[in-house]
């Protein structure tokens, strides 16, 4: 791990970004007013979502296809009781394969619902056709049969209105729309939100180009914010899903310089190649954001691996409130009588990508006493701590509340630990120790982790100790999958009722 290098400034257009009523002063920290609205630029989302809380289309039009085929089993199944299995068999292969040919589930940004429901018009006429030819040998159609397949036909017809509003209403919402940053303020950079523009594969939030005085105000309408600079602290960030260099691909030394620079970011950094016309660069844009184009750092872990970790998420999270909530209530009530102030302490954390997340916790402090900002570490007998703070410290039992974070989806039940926004080691910023820090919000934080049950449990108060800890978080990050997960959950308890030394 290299030791971070200083920042040159601070940018005062760092915080300039100004959003919707509700979230511009969250986002940006400024003022609000027409100053802001106008620098909100032509992709701005109705809602600006974190970006653990992006969605991919593809994986909902796989579901949509997989309801669409219990439908037509279900059907079959009843046609076949009902002596009819040819004709059942027809109609809803005849479907299934017509509604998959002709792009029913591709779901393209810019097609309205009329054409949609046309192309799902045509599969469901295609299987009342196919159902009519298997009907023909007998020479007739018991009314029995027709009504199934006609109240199937509907009922298939008024699903796909729903996948259909569906996937529209999550890219009003920003929650299916991936939103990119571009560096660079350059020709390329306009080829790129002119293909965002004409394709709607991406939000494109704002730009940042290391030479301001050169620089426009905007491009096409998308506001130009500031340096690489303010770019890798700005508020923007954890609602950015991947970053774009647009600079001039034969510029290879300001693209490696880039790269250094931007390499420190949680976020997937992409280069944007100038070649070809508009429908090259349309096609490159829509690799980008599926994570296929030119890859430079980051890299984001796949969906499906990402719907596997959350599925276990919930499954483990709900297991355990079930099993630990007796428990979290004696905890409560001891913790309410042992010493005045609130139950639970909320502290502020960094979460995926740098996201700002309220961690829960049961208090272990006197409420006096509280250290928000972790500005000093636990230390060992601790004046500040209770006495029910050193058993449920010593226990983890403290860290039981976060369970309703991973439910929410702020936090895993397995990742690298939430550290306090300004958490400070030896009185400097935990996170400017350490180049990489940054990468281990690459996941989202989790309950316990690799790093925990290979001793860099606790608080991380020298320099060695951070490095150490974001160490043992990347290789986690690298290496992460179900299995690694189960036995880092396994392992856990023992690690915890071992471990004597840590201090908590």
């Amino acid at each position: 791990m290299r030791p971070i290098p200083s920042p040159a400034s601070n940018v005062e257009s760092a915080v300039a970004f100004v959003g919707g009523a509700e979230i511009g002063s969250r986002v940006s920290g400024g003022s609000g007013g027409d100053a802001g609205r106008g620098r909100r630029g032509p992709f701005r989302p109705g809602q600006l979502i974190p970006s653990r809380a992006r969605l991919e289309a593809r994986p909902l039009a796989r579901a949509f296809r997989i309801i669409d085929t219990l439908v037509a089993a279900s059907v079959t199944l009843g046609l076949t009781v009902a002596g009819h299995p040819l004709v059942a068999g027809l109609w809803a292969l005849a479907v299934l394969v017509a509604l998959r040919m002709l792009g029913a589930y591709a779901f393209p940004r810019k097609q309205d619902l009329s054409r949609h429901m046309a192309q799902v018009g045509l599969a469901l006429g295609a299987g009342l056709l196919a159902a009519a030819v298997a009907l023909l040998p007998s020479g007739r159609a018991e009314a029995s049969v027709v009504w199934i397949l006609l109240a199937a036909t509907v009922g298939l017809a008024v699903l796909h209105v729903a996948w259909w509003t569906i996937i529209a209403r999550g890219r009003q919402l920003g929650r299916l729309t991936p939103n990119i940053i571009v560096v660079g303020a350059t020709a390329n950079a306009q080829r790129l939100i002119e293909a965002a523009l004409r394709t709607g594969e991406a939000n494109v939030l704002g730009v940042f180009d290391d030479r301001l005085d050169r620089a426009p105000e905007n491009i096409m309408g998308v506001p130009v914010l500031g340096d690489t600079t303010a770019l890798l602290d700005h508020r923007i960030m954890p609602y950015v899903d991947r970053v774009v260099i647009a600079v001039q691909s034969t510029a290879q030394g300001r693209v490696r310089q880039l790269v250094e620079k931007l390499g420190v970011l949680p976020n997937p950094v992409n280069l944007f190649i100038d070649v070809g016309g508009p429908a090259e660069d349309d096609a490159a844009l829509a690799r980008i954001v599926a994570g296929g184009e030119n890859e430079l750092s980051g890299a984001a872990p796949s969906a499906r691996r990402a719907w596997i970790k959350r599925a276990q998420d919930l499954v483990v999270a709900s297991a355990g409130l079930l099993v630990a909530g007796p428990v979290m209530l004696i905890v409560a009530l001891a913790v309410k009588l042992d010493s005045p102030g609130p139950i639970f302490f909320r502290q502020r954390r960094h979460g995926f990508n740098n996201e700002a997340i309220l961690v829960w916790k049961f208090r272990s402090m006197r409420h006096e006493m509280a250290d928000a900002q972790a500005a000093r570490q636990i230390s060992a007998n601790d004046d500040r701590v209770t006495r029910v703070g050193k058993f449920i410290r010593k226990t983890s039992l403290d860290e039981l509340p976060q369970l309703f974070n991973v439910l929410t989806g702020e936090m895993s039940i397995v990742g690298p630990r939430p550290h306090a926004i300004g958490m400070k080691t030896g009185g400097v910023e935990s996170a400017k120790l350490v180049a990489e820090y940054a990468h281990r919000h690459r996941m989202k934080p989790g309950l316990t982790g690799w790093a925990a049950i290979k001793g860099s449990r606790g608080p991380v108060d020298t320099p060695e100790s951070v490095r150490q800890r974001v160490a043992l978080d990347v290789e986690y990050i690298e290496r992460q999958s179900f299995w690694l997960d189960l036995y880092v959950i396994v392992m856990t308890i023992p690690c915890l009722l071992g471990d004597r030394s840590a201090v908590r």
